[in-house]
């Protein structure tokens, strides 16, 4: 069965290729809507100027596609609310040693 937990789980074996966080940690996705066999990811980006943008999209489509039963997935990049490292995890603060900064 499609479910959030699912795509997360997906979501989670892509990574930043500029830093060792997958996206699901880094909090760049924002929600994740699911209609029958079709998903659509909201999400976003550390900066409106990374270079990676495109090649990180497109990673969580392929990922999400390769879910058994899903169709379709549209991906839509938004800047607002715009990204801060309060949306990282615990677990990626750790990985980026940001723990002591009090994030």
């Amino acid at each position: 069965m499609i479910n959030k937990e699912v795509i997360i789980t997906a979501l989670k074996q892509v990574f930043d290729p500029e830093l060792p966080v997958n996206i699901w940690d880094l909090g760049l996705v924002y929600d994740i809507k699911i209609n029958g066999d079709k998903v659509k990811l909201t999400m976003t980006m550390t900066s409106p100027t990374c270079p990676m943008s495109e090649q990180i999209m497109q990673m969580a489509k392929d990922v999400i596609k390769d879910i058994d039963g899903i169709s379709e997935v549209d991906v839509v990049l938004v800047w607002d609310p715009p990204w801060d490292l309060s949306k990282m995890s615990e677990i990626a603060r750790i990985e980026l040693d940001l723990t002591e900064m009090g994030w």
